[in-house]
């Protein structure tokens, strides 16, 4: 398994419509909304490193209400 931490910026307004859309994916384990530089971060868990881009390209980037984001691999 591959753990990472997704930082989100979202379009003004939409952080609460986000964080249920990925509470509702099994591969989210975990999201809080947050204030400073970053509205969302979410931790996630992938099968293997190509699973893990595979779920950021197709879920998380495919989100419209998503401005930006950055991806921490944890290395636990």
């Amino acid at each position: 398994m591959v753990t990472a931490y997704i930082l989100l910026i979202v379009k003004p307004g939409e952080e609460s419509a986000v964080a249920d859309k990925l509470r509702n994916m099994k591969e989210v384990k975990d999201v809080s909304v947050v204030y400073g530089e970053y509205d969302i971060i979410a931790k996630v868990e992938g099968k293997d490193m190509q699973g893990l881009q595979n779920f950021l390209i197709k879920h998380i980037r495919a989100l419209d209400q998503i401005e930006r984001t950055s991806t921490m691999i944890s290395l636990k």
